[in-house]
């Protein structure tokens, strides 16, 4: 219904594992629908594309939050973007995770990520597709 509407996708995509996204945010199916809705949020709109200041103008950026003790599957995550969304992506690897509502709950997500934390995705990410963009 969005196809032609919509000019700038900017989705997130937390999880990379089933279990992970129904224990710690309830949600059935989270995975399916997220990778579905990438590939066509990439179909409709394609890799990003930025004016001469860098402006974006279409196209899609796909934000993903690293979580402490690597919960949100970020290999996962990031190997699904590089071979079904695009190994060019403008990826969005987003480090400000803050254990809220019922994150004490689980003692795996009640604190911060640490600054190697962020590091080892983001260099992770670099390994998995040398054209990744990236947003820190």
């Amino acid at each position: 219904m969005l196809e032609g509407v919509v000019d700038i996708y900017m989705p997130d995509f937390k999880y990379g594992d089933y279990e992970k996204a129904l224990r710690y945010s309830k949600a059935p199916n989270y995975t399916k629908y997220a990778k579905e809705s990438l590939i066509e949020m990439q179909h409709q709109v394609g890799d990003l594309v930025a004016d001469e200041n860098g402006i974006a103008i279409r196209g899609l950026i796909v934000r993903h939050l690293v979580m402490p003790n690597n919960v949100a599957d970020s290999k996962k995550v990031l190997e699904f973007i590089a071979k079904e969304v695009s190994g060019k992506a403008y990826v969005n690897v987003m480090a400000q995770y803050y254990p809220t509502f019922k994150a004490h709950q689980f003692p795996e997500i009640a604190r911060r990520i640490t600054i190697v934390e962020n590091k080892e995705v983001l260099e992770l990410a670099r390994q998995i597709s040398s054209e990744f963009r990236f947003a820190e």
